[in-house]
C-alpha cells in the first residue's frame, strides 16, 4: 500500500505532526528478520496497514538515524518484539527510549509488546538474557556519566513495555498470533478514513459515504460494478483511494492499479494484467509472458473469492479489455459475490460502454471545504488568517472548487505578504476565460527560470521517470535537482513515491502547453502501431530550432530532406536514421545520449567537436558506418557501443585517452584490425571484442586497463597473440578466448599473478598443437596430470607428468569452459573447485572425469559431443543454491545465452551404463529442485533439464506415453485439483527422442504466440552436422514448476508441448521425433532428504562396483 503524509492541524495553532505510518515494529534482526517479524510485516500489508521497514539498514554508527526518529515520531502504533538478543542491541534500546517518550505517559495504549522468546519477567526485571546484556552495557560505560544514564533510562523503558498489555507466544502457533495481533491493531486504528484526516481528504467524508450506498455493500451475492467520473484533478483518484482504504481488509484479496492509462500506453493490457494480478496473488515478482496466461490465472486463481479491484484513470475502453478473445467481462464473471470493482474516468462514454451498474460524478468542492483546503495550503491551518479575507475570496472565486488547483495556488502563496497576493489576484482576474489551467499557470509563473525549466522537462519528457535518472539528466543540463524537485514537491507540482516522479495529468497537459507555445519543443516518444505504415516527412523538424529531446525507439519510414537539427537536443534516440550524414551544421555541444542502433549513417561529423555532456553513444548495427569521431573533447562518455559495425576498420586515438569510459563493445566489427593505445589511468570495465576476425594482435597498453572485469575475444579467428600485460590484471573476473583459432603465441610474464579473481574462463575450440596453450593453461590452471590431445601431449611429455602446486589458484572460478580443446585427460583437482557452478567441457577425448561429489555449487555439467566419454562422473552430493552476488558478473551482458541447468552429454556413443547414469542423472535434477524449493530460498527455480543417451523410460514416471510426431500430452488437472492440492509442487518430465539432422523446419521465431500455436519446448543442443554421425536414441528430463505448467495449460491445445532442438545458428533449426514419453506430479514429500538421499546412494552402488572390477581387471 503506498504510504500518503498524513497532516493534523490544530485551528488554534500552526504547528503540525507529521503521520507517515500506521505502526512501527521495533525487534533485534538477528533474532526475527527472517522469521516472525517477516511474517508480521506481510501480515500488515495485506491488512493495508502501512508499517515502516528498516530496509535502508540504518542501524549504523553510535547515534540513531534521523530517519528513525522521524519514523518513530510519525507511527500512530508501536509493536515491540521482545527476543533473547534485543536488549544486547543498544540500537534496539535506544529506539525503546524514544517510543517511550513520545507515547507512554500520554497514551501508552499505543505501545503493543509481544514476547517472542523471553519471558516477560525477565524483560521487566532485567534478568536471565536482560541481566547478561546489561552487565555488559553498565561495564562497557562505567566511565561515562552520560552513557551510564542513558542505560538506566533503557532499563526504565523495558520494564514500563513489559508492564503493557501484550502477547506472549512462545510455544504457540505463530500464524494463529499474527492474526491475532493484526486483527488487535485494526481494532486500535480503528475505520482508517475516520482517523486520517488529510489535507487531500477536505471535502471528502460525504462523498466517501455517497459512494459506499453506490456500491451496495451489504449485498453479498452479485459482483457490482462502479464508475467515478469527474475533470481531471477534481479528485477522482483521492476518492476512489480513500475509499479502498476503509473497505479493503474486508475482502478475501484487494488490488489497487494505479493509472491504467499509463501503463496501458508502456506495455499494453499485458501490463495491465501483471498489475492486477501481483497484487490480487501477493506476488511481487510474478511473470505474465502472454494474455493468455494472464487470462487463465484470473479464471483459476480468484474464481468464487471475494475480492475489491480498483482501475484508476481508464482513458480507453480497449484498456478494459486486458483479456482474450470475448472474454472483457472476465473479472465479472469469476469473481465470488460481494466482490466490487471500481473504475475511474475522465470520459463518463467509457464507463458506460464498458457496463457499469452505477456511475458516481465527482462534484466540486463546497465553499466551506475549499476555504478549510486553501487555509491548510495556504496558512497551515483550519482558518483564514487576518487581512487575507477577501483576497482569499476571491482567489477562491477563480479556483472554482477545484481540489488540484486549490492545493497549487495555496502552496504558491504561503508566506506571502500581502502585496504579493494582491499581485496574484490581479493576475487571475485578468485571465477572462476562468479556465482552471490559467489558474495553475500562476503557480508555474511564481517559480524561478531554472525551477520552470524542470517543471517542462518533467512535463514533457520525465514524468513517470526514475528519479535517480532525471537528476542526472537535469545535472547535465545545468541544473541543480537537489533544489529544484524538493522546491516543486513542496508546491505540490509533481510527487516523489518509491523512487519515481509523477506529475498529475492536469499540470504534464498545461506544461506541454507552456512548452509548445514558448520553447517549439517536441517530443516522440511513442507510436500507434496504426500509423508504423505511414511516412514522416521530417523537412518540419528542421524547423524545430529549440528542440531538446527527440526519440523514434520504432523504425519508422522517412521522407525528405534534413537540413537542420536543433542544437539544443541533449537526447538523440533515432533508431535506424535513414540518412548517411548529420547535418552540417549540427552542433552536439548538449548531447547526453546519442542513440542511432541500426542507421545507415556512414560518417556522424567531420573533425573534432567539443560533447562536455556526452555519457552514451550507440551505433550498434550501423553496417555502413566507416569511421567514428574524434572524442577528444567527451570527457565524461561512459558507454560507447560499437557492436555490428562491420565495415569499421579503424578506431580514433582518442578512444584511449577517455578516463570516464567503463563500457567498449566492438562484438562483430568483422574489418576492425587494430585497437587504440590506452592511457593509464583508465576506468574501463567491459572490452567486448567477439567476432573481431581481423584482428591480429591486441596492443600491450591493454594492461593499463587496471579496472577492466570482463575481457571477450570470443572467434577472433585471426588473433595470434595477445600480451603478457593481461595476466597483471587482478580486476579481470571475466575471460574469453574460445574460438581463438590461430593464438600461437601467448607470452607469458615469469612471475604468476595472483589469478584469485578469475569467475569465468572459457577457452573452447583452443588449437591442437598451440604450444602456447598448454603453457598458458599450465600456469592458469597448475593442476597434476593436465594432457591434451596425442599432438600436444607428446611434444610436452615430461611437462605433463611433472608436478605442480597441489592447490588450484583458480579457487574462486564460477564459469569454466575449456570446450573443443581436444583435452585427454581431467586432473582430479577438478574437484576441489568449490565455487564452480558451470562447468562446459564439449568436444573433448577424455574417457572418464574425477569425481564431482564435492561440487555443491555446480548446477550445469554439458559433456556434448565428448565421443570417447564411457563414464560418468559421481555428480554432486547436495546443491546449493549460489548467492545473489554470484548473479552480478556480467558474462550474459556479452554471450546474451540463457543457462539452463542440469546435464548435458548428448552425442556420446561409447558411454556405458545408461540405466545407473539416468537414475543418477533424476537424482541430481530432483536434489536441484528440492535446493530452489526450499522456503528461505531467494530464488525462483529457473529452469532445470538434462540431455543423456538413452531409450528406456525409468519406471518412476508413473504415466508414459507413445510419442506422435514433436508432440506430448501432459494430462491437464482440473480446476478442483490445482486450487486443493497444495502439495504438489511441479511435474518432471522423460522425453525419449531422436534427432533428424536432415530435416528442416521453420526457424522458432514464425511460431505465433496466439492462442491456436502449442507452445514449444526447446531442446538446448549444440547442433553440428560435422559432429553428429548418427540418429540415436536420447533421454530428455526436463522439470516444470506449478507455475510454468499453469502458464503452459493456460493455452487452447492446454495438454500439447511441442519438442524442437534450437541451435545457436538460426540456420540449423531441425526437427526431431519424439518415441515415447512419461511424466510425473512431483510432491513435496518427494523432495525430503530421506528420498533423495535413498535415491543417490542407490544409483552409486552399482558404479564403485564397476570401477573396482575396471581396477583389478588393470
Amino acid at each position: 500500500m503506498a504510504s500518503n503524509t498524513i497532516i493534523q492541524y490544530s485551528s488554534s495553532s500552526s504547528h503540525s505532526i507529521i503521520t507517515t505510518y500506521d505502526v512501527f515494529v521495533s525487534f533485534c534482526g538477528e533474532d526475527t528478520r527472517n522469521n516472525f517479524t517477516a511474517f508480521l510485516f506481510v501480515a500488515l500489508s495485506q491488512n493495508c496497514i502501512n508499517a515502516f521497514k528498516d530496509d535502508a539498514d540504518l542501524k549504523k554508527g553510535e547515534s540513531i538515524a534521523p530517519e528513525l526518529l522521524q519514523a518513530i515520531e510519525g507511527s500512530r502504533l508501536f509493536v515491540v518484539v521482545f527476543s533473547k538478543n534485543y536488549a544486547s542491541s543498544t540500537w534496539c534500546l535506544r529506539e525503546l527510549a524514544h517510543i517511550c517518550n513520545c507515547t507512554i505517559e500520554a497514551s501508552p495504549g499505543r505501545v503493543l509488546p509481544i514476547f517472542y522468546d523471553v519471558d516477560p519477567s525477565e524483560v521487566r526485571k532485567q534478568s536471565g538474557y536482560y541481566g547478561i546484556a546489561f552487565e555488559e552495557h553498565e561495564g562497557r560505560f562505567r566511565e561515562d556519566i552520560e552513557k551510564m544514564e542513558e542505560v538506566l533510562r533503557w532499563r526504565e523503558a523495558l520494564t514500563q513495555v513489559a508492564n503493557l498489555s501484550g502477547w506472549d507466544i512462545r510455544n504457540k502457533s505463530q500464524p494463529a498470533m499474527i492474526k491475532e495481533i493484526v486483527q488487535n491493531i485494526k481494532y486500535i486504528l480503528g475505520p482508517k478514513f475516520q482517523n486520517l484526516p488529510n489535507g487531500n481528504l477536505v471535502g471528502m467524508e460525504s462523498s466517501v459515504e455517497e459512494l459506499e450506498k453506490c456500491l451496495v455493500l451489504e449485498s453479498v451475492s452479485d459482483v457490482r460494478v462502479v464508475g467515478i467520473s469527474g475533470m481531471g484533478g477534481i479528485g477522482k483518484t483521492t476518492l476512489a483511494r480513500a475509499l479502498y482504504e476503509k473497505i479493503a481488509d474486508q475482502y478475501d484479496f484487494h488490488c489497487f492499479v494505479d493509472d491504467v492509462n499509463n501503463i496501458y500506453r508502456h506495455s499494453s493490457s499485458l501490463g495491465v494484467q501483471k498489475q492486477l494480478l501481483s497484487q490480487c496473488l501477493n506476488d511481487e515478482n510474478l511473470e505474465i509472458c502472454n494474455v493468455s496466461k494472464g487470462t487463465y490465472l484470473v479464471s483459476t486463481m480468484l474464481r468464487n473469492k471475494r475480492g475489491l479491484i480498483v482501475l484508476d484513470n481508464v482513458g480507453q475502453v480497449e484498456q478494459l479489455h486486458m483479456f482474450t478473445r470475448s472474454r472483457e467481462t472476465l473479472l465479472r464473471e469469476c469473481l465470488g459475490g460481494g466482490s466490487r470493482i471500481i473504475i475511474t474516468s475522465r470520459d463518463e462514454h467509457i464507463l458506460r460502454t464498458h457496463g457499469v451498474n452505477h456511475v458516481y460524478q465527482v462534484q466540486p468542492l463546497s465553499w466551506d471545504n475549499a476555504v478549510k483546503l486553501f487555509c491548510i495550503n495556504a496558512f497551515k491551518c483550519t482558518y483564514i488568517m487576518s487581512d487575507y479575507e477577501m483576497l482569499t475570496h476571491g482567489v477562491l472565486s477563480h479556483a472554482q472548487g477545484h481540489p488540484l488547483a486549490i492545493e497549487v495556488i495555496g502552496k504558491s502563496l504561503f508566506g506571502q505578504n500581502v502585496s504579493q497576493w494582491t499581485s496574484t489576484l490581479d493576475r487571475l482576474r485578468d485571465n477572462k476565460s476562468r479556465n482552471i489551467m490559467d489558474v495553475l499557470r500562476i503557480s508555474y509563473d511564481d517559480l524561478e527560470e531554472k525551477d520552470r525549466e524542470i517543471f517542462l522537462d518533467i512535463a514533457c519528457f520525465f514524468n513517470d521517470d526514475h528519479e535517480q535518472h532525471v537528476k542526472e539528466i537535469l545535472n547535465f543540463r545545468g541544473f541543480d535537482p537537489e533544489i529544484g524537485l524538493p522546491i516543486l514537491v513542496e508546491k505540490s507540482l509533481i510527487t516523489i513515491s518509491d523512487g519515481l516522479i509523477h506529475m498529475h495529468d492536469l499540470l504534464r497537459d498545461l506544461g506541454k502547453c507552456i512548452e509548445a507555445k514558448n520553447l517549439e519543443a517536441i517530443v516522440v516518444k511513442y507510436i500507434s502501431w496504426r500509423v508504423l505504415g505511414t511516412t514522416m516527412r521530417v523537412d518540419a523538424l528542421s524547423k524545430m530550432r529549440n528542440l531538446k529531446l527527440l526519440m523514434f525507439p520504432i523504425a519508422w519510414t522517412f521522407s525528405g530532406n534534413l537540413n537542420y537539427l536543433s542544437n539544443e537536443l541533449g537526447y538523440l534516440y533515432w533508431k535506424r536514421y535513414p540518412f548517411n550524414l548529420l547535418p552540417p551544421c549540427f552542433q552536439p555541444h548538449k548531447l547526453v545520449e546519442l542513440n542511432f542502433c541500426g542507421s545507415k549513417i556512414k560518417q556522424l561529423w567531420e573533425g573534432r567537436k567539443p560533447l562536455p555532456n556526452l555519457r552514451l553513444f550507440d551505433v550498434s548495427n550501423c553496417k555502413n558506418l566507416i569511421e567514428v569521431p574524434n572524442f577528444g573533447e567527451a570527457p565524461n562518455l561512459a558507454t560507447l557501443n560499437l557492436c555490428g559495425c562491420i565495415r569499421l576498420r579503424q578506431l580514433h586515438s582518442s578512444i584511449g585517452l577517455l578516463r570516464k569510459l567503463t563500457i567498449l563493445n566492438l562484438k562483430e566489427c568483422r574489418s576492425l584490425t587494430d585497437l587504440p593505445h590506452f592511457v593509464q589511468g583508465l576506468n574501463l570495465e567491459e572490452l567486448n571484442l567477439e567476432g573481431c576476425v581481423q584482428l591480429r594482435q591486441i596492443h600491450p597498453s591493454i594492461g593499463h586497463l587496471r579496472k577492466l572485469i570482463l575481457l571477450n575475444l570470443k572467434d577472433c579467428k585471426s588473433l595470434v597473440s595477445i600480451p603478457n600485460t593481461i595476466l597483471g590484471l587482478n580486476s579481470l573476473e571475466c575471460l574469453s578466448l574460445s574460438g581463438c583459432s590461430k593464438l600461437y603465441n601467448i607470452h607469458l610474464s615469469e612471475e604468476l599473478r595472483d589469478a584469485r579473481y578469475l569467475k569465468k574462463l572459457r577457452m573452447g575450440e583452443a588449437p591442437s598443437c598451440s604450444q602456447s596453450i598448454f603453457s598458458f593453461l599450465k600456469k592458469w590452471l597448475p593442476w597434476p596430470s593436465m594432457a591434451f590431445d596425442k599432438s600436444l601431449e607428446d611434444a610436452h611429455k615430461d611437462s605433463v607428468r611433472c608436478l605442480l602446486p597441489s592447490l588450484p589458484i583458480l579457487s574462486c572460478m564460477r564459469e569454466l569452459d575449456l570446450s573443443f580443446c581436444n583435452l585427454l585427460k581431467i586432473p582430479d583437482a577438478f574437484g576441489n573447485l568449490h565455487c564452480l557452478e558451470k562447468l562446459c567441457l564439449r568436444g573433448n577425448n577424455f574417457e572418464t572425469l574425477p569425481s564431482l561429489k564435492e561440487l555443491s555449487k555446480l548446477l550445469h555439467l554439458n559433456l556434448q559431443h565428448c565421443k570417447r566419454l564411457k563414464y560418468l562422473p559421481e555428480l554432486p552430493s547436495r546443491t546449493d543454491v549460489p548467492s545473489p552476488s554470484s548473479n552480478k558478473l556480467r558474462w550474459t551482458s556479452v554471450e546474451n545465452e540463457e543457462i539452463v541447468l542440469g546435464l548435458n552429454i548428448f552425442n556420446c556413443p561409447e558411454l556405458v551404463e545408461r540405466d545407473c547414469c539416468t537414475s543418477m542423472c533424476l537424482s541430481w535434477m530432483m536434489q536441484m529442485v528440492q535446493a530452489f524449493s526450499k522456503p528461505k530460498s531467494p530464488w525462483w527455480i529457473p529452469f532445470i533439464s538434462s540431455i543423456i543417451p538413452g531409450s528406456k523410460i525409468p519406471r518412476w514416471f508413473d504415466e508414459q506415453h507413445l510419442g506422435m510426431g514433436n508432440v506430448i500430452k501432459i494430462e491437464h488437472a482440473s480446476d478442483h485439483f490445482m486450487q486443493h492440492h497444495n502439495n504438489w509442487i511441479g511435474i518432471a518430465c522423460s522425453v525419449i527422442f531422436v534427432p533428424h539432422k536432415e530435416r528442416t523446419m521453420r526457424h522458432p521465431e514464425s511460431f505465433t504466440d496466439e492462442s491456436d500455436e502449442r507452445p514449444c519446448f526447446y531442446i538446448p543442443l549444440l547442433f553440428r552436422k560435422d559432429l553428429v554421425t548418427d540418429e540415436s536414441d536420447h533421454m530428455l528430463l526436463f522439470y516444470y514448476t506449478r507455475e510454468s505448467f499453469t502458464y503452459l495449460t493456460s493455452f487452447e491445445h492446454r495438454n500439447e508441448l511441442k519438442v524442437v532442438c534450437a541451435s545457436s545458428d538460426p540456420d540449423q533449426y531441425f526437427d526431431v521425433e519424439v518415441k515415447k514419453y512419461g511424466y510425473r506430479r512431483v510432491y513435496r514429500h518427494d523432495l525430503e532428504l530421506s528420498n533423495l538421499t535413498t535415491m543417490h546412494r542407490k544409483n552409486l552402488l552399482p558404479r564403485k562396483r564397476k570401477f573396482l572390477a575396471i581396477e583389478e581387471n588393470k
